[in-house]
């Protein structure tokens, strides 16, 4: 009974390394041309904004940084659904990786807040990150669209 639990903990952990890592890995690959902040310019998105203001944020601006990611995140998620009819078989598995990782990283930010204003502030910088990457995937896909 003991070794059992010690596997199932054991392979939990590992199973959760494995995510966290391969969520980095997908956010730190660079397409050749950034969309980003073109997709941003267009649809009144304020992330490339709030990343900046995060380096500088206290823990009272948290919040308000919060508000305006999830309006970011719902933004592009509308734009991914619009874009994403033009693509045959829908979200990727990187795509549904980096939604799951966002709704941990919400999870992670509403119990740091009130413990560490760094890790609170870690959980927004990785949020930020992955409404970039879905803004730049928006661009990717529609600028795809318009060459064929």
């Amino acid at each position: 009974m003991i070794v059992s639990v010690v596997i199932l903990t054991v392979s939990v952990a590992l199973f959760l390394y494995w995510f966290r890592y391969v969520c980095a890995l997908i956010l730190s690959t660079r397409t050749v041309r950034d969309f980003s902040q073109e997709i941003a310019a267009q649809n009144q998105l304020q992330f490339a904004e709030l990343q900046r203001r995060l380096a500088l944020a206290s823990g009272t601006e948290l919040e308000s940084i919060y508000a305006a990611l999830e309006r970011d995140y719902e933004a592009v998620n509308r734009l991914l659904d619009e874009v994403g009819d033009l693509q045959v078989g829908g979200d990727s598995l990187e795509e549904t990786m980096l939604r799951i990782d966002f709704r941990i990283m919400q999870a992670v930010y509403a119990v740091s807040r009130w413990f560490s204003v760094s890790r609170a502030r870690a959980a927004l910088e990785e949020m930020s990150e992955i409404v970039a990457h879905f803004a730049d995937t928006c661009g990717e896909r529609a600028a795809e669209a318009r060459s064929v």
